[in-house]
């Protein structure tokens, strides 16, 4: 306290407030270039980014931006100018403090870039835009330090490489910048410190008191949870009694779709009128920004809510979280429990709430690992290449620069530290010239090297289009919602497939509401309310969790125990019996097993490799099994197991799953595959091959694809080694078919396959019959079923 100026120490003092530890070490190390806060939920955290700033501006007032705040959440920093503005205000200091997002008005940005505010809020996508600029230098002139709050969830995807790349350019606009980086959930701190880091130079990590441990719970249910579905709508009234016994609480889902089917029910159990919202990321701002107010003046019992509130919004009259459905991943498990009780050295107490009878052991094994500290992540990547070309396309748009020079910048940036420099020259001629293939076309020449040696846009006006279609979170397809009439009240957004699926009459869930598609106008979905009707389900956009492999781990651990009382009387006979009619499955050795039922011959591979990567098992064994005339006729994937049916029966199914096999079959089906287009697709839009947004207009969905898919085939055809074919295959193997896990199973069980031929349904295979979002094989089998309806059909007619 003694390095702070009075106004800020008396403000303290009139609360009887003193600072943390760690608070107060971030005052004294204010001076590091580069430094890592890890702290709990409740810390105060925040407030030790930013009391360097505000002990720097009330001892030195000035004009002009003096502190970037970035945020990977629109709402969080809407939440944390609210929590700032305040005791500025109480303090009395000349500080200005205003957010800029995706959310902020065109005359506002305009103003903050003539008149910038001392503290500015910002998201990593609104920071890309700012630095496109030609007045960037000028804005970050004076920038004298940047706070990235929640940087472990920036980093797992591409809007952190992307904000790094433009904290390497801030360091050349602003030299002597101090950077912080700011969390509660990390698995490996010295990894994140080297991505939070101004490459060659370290980034120090300051660890505070992690607090006493989490009150986290399994919670006891009238009803059993059923055997599949994600829902958990069946725990309904007894998520009730703990709303009424709690003062606020958040109830998390995994998905957006489960959050409006679960209010739209909880809501018709509400016989009490408990006031209850919803929140999540396809509704309209107007609609999170009503919940949120209602939450910031506690009036609010209970919101259901996806990822959108994971992350550091500081409502104190939350008392309990509960998690409906297996947390997929201990660390963002971690992160939704810190919502409640947020004070530090105060427990927070939480719920899990299995959706389905296999989610019960996952769940058990996510409180064992939260107990253990055990967090999960995997290893980061280097920084992938389709954002790197984005950046330099938006650096061209601010002005003139040398490659050599943006080189060295470049590689100041954690994730691109390693950078080759012939990656780099590859991704300054796609910018170019587009490649080889695309040369020729003035659309994909967007860069030309001056006389004098550096690189500028070949026509000025491209820099518009290029500002529309900065960021990496691609939308995929999405049309916004609008009651019908004039000024009609937005509601949210739904995928444009989705929409194009609707019949006038027809009802959805929107904003937890019935309501009745009335028709399109101008590329928005018009409704009115329809609350007597029973609704279909609308199609978000959005992340689709699989289990983490250090939470598979733990759940076979627990399935190869021998004991199983922490587990509900239920599930423990249910494991018992699968014990007695087959063996579980193990982490060294895997279990397939073989059986007949209703006429149809079953294969349940137990590979526990997550969803995307079980999928993917499925396509390429049902490949392999069409291949040596087996007959599949389809399958259905979780996170745990594959379940093929066909015609024949499969008694060894280790020819099936050798390593050289499914990686070659991978390839090929990969080749000309649509997750290969879609791959692409995604890849193209974030590198600037396609634009998306164009001005006064927006390309639909089927637009955007149709132009992809042109391109992706000419390029195979003509063009093999394209930069965006390369990134495609590294992107598609990683993300959407996640052969990594399939790999990583494949050396770990080290070809211990056992195929056990049984002559019934095995217990634990049972709930995978009544899975949804099952996968039909074209093939050889569908042929030999209709060849043989046809000769019955000639027999009874007298015609063989």
């Amino acid at each position: 306290m003694n390095s702070l100026p009075p106004p800020i120490t008396d403000w303290f003092a009139a609360r009887s407030w003193s600072l943390h530890p760690h608070q107060t070490e971030m005052l004294a190390r204010a001076g590091e270039p580069a430094l890592l806060l890890i702290a709990p939920t409740g810390g105060g955290k925040t407030l030790a980014g930013f009391l360097p700033t505000l002990a720097e501006l009330a001892s030195a007032p000035r004009p002009g931006l003096h502190t970037l705040y970035i945020s990977p959440l629109k709402a969080l920093a809407a939440d944390i100018r609210r929590n700032l503005t305040a005791p500025i205000a109480e303090m009395g200091l000349p500080i200005r403090v205003e957010d800029r997002t995706g959310d902020t008005t065109t005359t506002q940005r305009k103003r903050q870039r003539a008149d910038p505010p001392q503290i500015l809020l910002t998201t990593p996508e609104s920071l890309a835009l700012l630095l496109s600029y030609e007045d960037a230098p000028r804005i970050f002139d004076g920038l004298q330090r940047v706070i990235v709050d929640e940087i472990h969830a920036l980093a797992e995807s591409k809007r952190g490489d992307q904000l790094m790349l433009g904290l390497a350019r801030l360091a050349t606009l602003a030299p002597g910048l101090r950077r912080v980086g700011l969390s509660a959930t990390v698995e490996d701190p010295p990894a994140l410190a080297r991505f939070m880091a101004s490459a060659p130079q370290p980034c120090a990590v300051l660890h505070a008191d992690p607090g006493p441990d989490p009150d986290i719970t399994m919670m006891r249910t009238t009803a059993p949870p059923p055997w599949s579905g994600g829902g958990g709508r069946y725990a309904i009234p007894d998520i009730l009694d703990q709303v009424r016994a709690h003062q606020t609480t958040l109830i998390f889902h995994n998905t957006r779709a489960q959050a409006e089917i679960f209010f739209h029910d909880l809501w018709l159990q509400n016989t009490g009128d408990l006031p209850i919202g919803i929140h999540h990321g396809s509704l309209a701002r107007e609609q999170r920004e009503r919940v949120e107010a209602a939450m910031v003046a506690g009036v609010l019992r209970a919101i259901v809510c996806t990822g959108s509130l994971d992350l550091g919004i500081d409502w104190g009259n939350v008392d309990l979280v509960i998690q409906v459905g297996a947390p997929k991943n201990v660390k963002r498990l971690v992160q939704r429990i810190g919502r409640a009780n947020h004070r530090y050295n105060a427990p927070s107490k939480a719920m899990l709430v299995p959706a389905n009878r296999f989610e019960v052991v996952e769940c058990i094994a996510a409180l064992q690992a939260v107990q253990a500290h055990d967090l999960d992540g995997d290893p980061r990547g280097p920084g992938p290449l389709d954002v790197l070309c984005q950046h330099i396309l938006a650096t061209a748009c601010a002005g003139p620069f040398d490659a050599g020079a943006f080189y060295a910048e470049v590689t100041r940036a954690g994730p691109y530290a390693a950078l080759p420099r012939a990656d780099f020259d590859a991704c300054l001629e796609f910018c170019a010239t587009g490649g080889y293939a695309l040369r020729a076309y003035d659309r994909w020449r967007r860069l030309m090297q001056r006389g004098d040696g550096l690189w500028q846009l070949r026509d000025p006006r491209t820099s518009r289009m290029i500002r529309m279609n900065l960021g990496t979170i691609v939308d995929t397809e999405k049309l916004k919602v609008r009651m019908k009439g004039r000024g009609g009240t937005p509601l949210g957004e739904v995928e444009e497939a989705f929409a194009a699926s609707l019949s006038q009459g027809d009802t959805f869930l929107m904003g937890g509401q019935v309501v009745r598609f009335d028709g399109l106008r101008e590329l928005t979905v018009e409704v009115t309310r329809d609350p007597g009707r029973e609704p279909k389900l609308a199609v978000f956009d959005g992340t689709k969790f699989a289990t983490s492999t250090q939470l598979s781990d733990r759940i076979l651990a627990i399935l190869n125990s021998g004991d199983w009382s922490a587990l509900p009387p239920a599930t423990q006979g249910w494991l018992a019996l699968q014990a007695e009619v087959s063996v579980m499955p193990q982490r060294n050795r895997l279990l397939v097993e073989s059986f007949p039922y209703e006429g149809r011959e079953h294969l349940c591979i137990w590979g526990f490799a997550g969803r995307n990567a079980q999928q993917t098992l499925g396509l390429l064994a049902t490949k392999r099994m069409e291949e040596r005339g087996l007959h599949p006729l389809g399958f259905v994937a979780t996170d745990y197991a594959v379940l093929i049916w066909g015609l024949d029966a499969v008694l060894d199914a280790g020819p099936l799953l050798d390593a050289a096999g499914l990686r070659e079959g991978l390839e090929g089906w990969l080749a000309g595959n649509a997750v290969m287009k879609r791959s692409f697709r995604t890849t193209a839009q974030i590198a600037g091959l396609i634009e998306r947004n164009l001005p006064g207009q927006r390309k639909s969905g089927r637009q955007a694809t149709f132009s992809t898919d042109i391109l992706y085939d000419t390029l195979r055809r003509h063009d093999p080694g394209h930069l965006m074919l390369r990134i495609t295959a590294e992107e598609a193997m990683r993300g959407l078919v996640d052969f990594g896990r399939i790999e990583e199973m494949l050396d770990r069980i080290g070809g211990r396959i056992d195929t056990r031929r049984l002559e019934r349904i095995p217990p634990l295979a049972a709930p995978l019959f009544l899975e949804m979002g099952r996968v039909p094989v074209q093939g050889a089998g569908r042929e030999r079923l209709l060849a043989e309806a046809a000769e019955r059909l000639m027999v009874a007619a007298g015609l063989a």
